[in-house]
């Protein structure tokens, strides 16, 4: 793990070189509508135009496991990083062959074995619904508020999608409900695993490397694109750059940033660090004990952890270093002075403050109704079933044949008609079930519930009755039959009735307790959502006002373009250099885990050109949800793929500051040579170079 105070001094530097008004260089998540060209004409002396735009957005590949990816071949070819889909890896994985240990090398296109629950989606168009949902939500507060933007959301994804089952339509809320614009996605539920490397490769330094720089990873990974049992033609892709990035290059991230909150007030800011933060943290950290004391059972039970622990020690990560930069009183203070500005600014225009009131006001006194009922909203809805495959099946089941019952646009926004055809996929695709891990999973979620919420409140009894959460959790996963399939499926096709006539103890036990989930989220809506959001829509107003389109809006899971450049940093006297080599991966192995070669790295050692850069870094501006995303020159060549951020971007989340915030990317060279040389996937190669 890395220095306590130099990640508290990292995370206040980056975040309090941010503020309200314009973005400042290289800052910024752009939309592709709103992409400032002549703000990098003016840093780089390069011309961004439609032309550019339209390329490098039809090439972009949003993955539904939550990352980001990129078209690199006419035959549907996709490049993302091997963390984005080691998921798919685990689920092909049997106790004979584990292709995350030893990862995953056909030889031939006829053994791309598809990803479970996975979808690829490409942006074809944005358009502006900001009028029409506004119109719906007007004059309505708190959860009326809420129902109505959503109805209207709904109803503009079904009038842009229809029953196209190609298509995925998504109205998405920028600038805090600034803005509402329907994102129009091509959609492919046929995504295959081409190549994956082994694990020790992709993930060379483990959680001691995490959020560092040097770095040594082949995080890497391709997929492609199915449709009808072909694949899919994709004349409109990125060209594969083979070379070395140089030092001061001008790049790009094309991407889908998962979520910022530069944009939160003062008093929401106070929330997270004083109640959020600490609630999830702590649960991280007891959890993360449990995988690992799990994983130390058995050669399959560490198999089945890999995944969970790789991602509940990246996010306990992320999040240690939010928390220390919302404890830093330097940060808050820069937060307080540029909400103080904004406000004075509207303050200044009387006809403007008519108009937009005291929002702030209105969201801090939301913050008091948040910390009533944020641990029995977080127990009982938000985090319910914590990573629990089995009970997020019955969940869906139940709430979708209750919510199918009604029309789409009454309906929880998740399963509007436009939403369906995605959870129905997730679904019913087949993957395996580790009952093992489904019990730990439960029986987590259950007894962190009754610590809570205390064992005599209403809903504990409610989902223990006299059970323990050891014999509770034991008493589901060993009874349910949702692990099959075809019980789902005929459970979905079955509707409401035969939910309800199931006998299968999971689905009893959702539809006993979730009356509880949905009462705490209706009341959540009305007292803490529908206030804050119907607010923050006043603030973003304000922003306007004040700052025009200089505001970049907060991330969104949507596709962005951030501007940059290779290069290194200064932090404290020290220089770190924007690259490292292979050389640089020999010397840093110590033969123990988490640096340990893999095998094929040691028997390829002599191979290798040693001066090949493996990975590097730039000043881009990403977020989680970035990962796998395509890092392209001027030209729109692909140089890398993003995977990490630097230890300075922990605080990202809040700000952003080009001197020491940097991306993470593993470059194609390096992608290039061990393709050839380690892997012997002379095939692929041949595909991504045209050689």
């Amino acid at each position: 793990m890395p220095d306590l105070k130099l990640v508290r001094a990292a995370c206040v530097a980056v975040v309090a070189a941010a503020f309200a008004g314009s973005a400042a260089a290289d800052e910024g998540m752009w939309t592709f509508d709103n992409f400032p060209a002549a703000r990098v004409k003016a840093a780089y002396g390069v011309t961004i135009d439609k032309a550019w735009l339209d390329r490098v957005q039809g090439a972009s590949v949003r993955l539904t496991s939550g990352c980001s990816a990129s078209l690199v071949s006419k035959d549907g070819l996709v490049f993302t990083n091997h963390h984005c889909v080691v998921d798919c890896a685990q689920q092909l994985s049997t106790d004979k062959a584990d292709y995350v240990k030893d990862g995953f090398l056909p030889a031939t296109r006829a053994e791309e074995r598809k990803c479970a629950g996975m979808q690829a989606e490409i942006l074809e168009s944005i358009s502006d619904v900001t009028a029409a949902v506004n119109a719906a939500s007007s004059g309505r507060t708190g959860q009326d508020f809420v129902r109505a933007r959503d109805a209207a959301m709904s109803t503009a994804e079904a009038a842009a999608c229809g029953q196209d089952v190609r298509y995925r339509c998504q109205v998405v809320s920028l600038y805090r409900g600034g803005q509402y614009k329907l994102y129009k996605y091509r959609k492919y539920s046929d995504v295959r695993l081409v190549f994956a490397p082994e694990f020790a490769a992709s993930f060379f330094g483990g959680d001691p490397d995490n959020f560092n720089f040097p770095r040594y990873n082949l995080d890497i990974s391709f997929v492609r694109l199915y449709e009808d049992g072909k694949p899919v033609a994709t004349p409109r892709h990125l060209i594969w750059q083979s070379r070395a990035p140089q030092p001061g290059e001008l790049t790009f991230v094309s991407g889908n940033p998962g979520g910022t909150d530069r944009m939160l007030t003062v008093a929401q800011l106070e929330t997270q660090r004083d109640l959020t933060l600490p609630v999830s943290q702590l649960q991280r950290s007891e959890l993360r004990g449990r995988l690992i004391r799990f994983s130390e059972e058995s050669p399959e039970f560490k198999r089945i952890a890999t995944d969970p622990l790789f991602g509940l020690e990246n996010s306990y990560k992320v999040f240690f270093g939010r928390q220390f930069a919302l404890n830093d009183k330097a940060f808050m203070d820069v937060k307080r002075a540029a909400e103080a500005e904004l406000k004075a600014k509207v303050a200044a225009d009387l006809k403007l403050a008519a108009d937009i009131g005291d929002p702030w006001g209105e969201i801090a006194a939301a913050q008091a109704a948040y910390a009533d009922h944020f641990l029995r909203f977080r127990q009982l809805e938000a985090s319910a079933g914590a990573e629990s495959d089995l009970f997020d099946y019955a969940r869906t089941l139940v709430r979708a044949a209750q919510e199918r019952a009604k029309p789409s646009a009454e309906r929880l926004p998740a399963y509007a008609d436009t939403r369906l055809p995605l959870v129905e996929k997730e679904l019913l695709d087949a993957k395996p079930v580790d009952k093992p891990l489904e019990q730990l999973n439960l029986e987590f979620w259950l007894s962190k519930t009754r610590e809570y919420l205390t064992a005599d409140d209403p809903a504990t009894k409610l989902l223990l009755g006299k059970e323990s959460p050891e014999q509770l959790s034991a008493r589901l996963v060993n009874g349910t039959t949702l692990a099959d399939p075809a019980v789902r499926k005929a459970l979905w096709d079955g509707g409401l009735a035969a939910v309800q006539a199931s006998q299968d103890p999971l689905i009893q036990f959702v539809l006993r307790t979730d009356p509880a989930a949905r009462d705490i989220r209706k009341t959540f809506e009305a007292q803490v959502t529908g206030p804050v959001d119907r607010a923050a829509e006043r603030i973003a107003r304000a922003r306007f006002a004040a700052y025009g389109d200089a505001v970049y809006p907060d991330a969104t899971f949507t596709l962005r373009l951030s501007y940059g450049k290779v290069a290194g940093w200064t932090w404290r006297g020290t220089t770190v250099g924007p690259f490292t080599t292979f050389a640089g991966l020999y010397e840093r192995a110590t033969g123990s885990e988490p640096f340990e070669l893999a095998p094929r790295w040691v028997a390829a050692k002599d191979k290798l050109n040693p001066a090949t850069v493996f990975d590097f870094v730039t000043t881009n501006d990403i977020i989680g949800g970035n990962s796998g995303s395509p890092v392209v020159n001027a030209k729109g060549e692909v140089l890398g793929a993003a995977f990490d951020g630097n230890i300075h971007s922990l605080g990202g989340d809040y700000g952003y500051d080009g001197t020491i915030n940097r991306t993470v990317v593993v470059s194609t060279a390096a992608a290039t040579e061990a393709l050839g040389k380690v892997y012997g996937q002379t095939g692929l190669v041949k595909e991504l170079t045209g050689r």
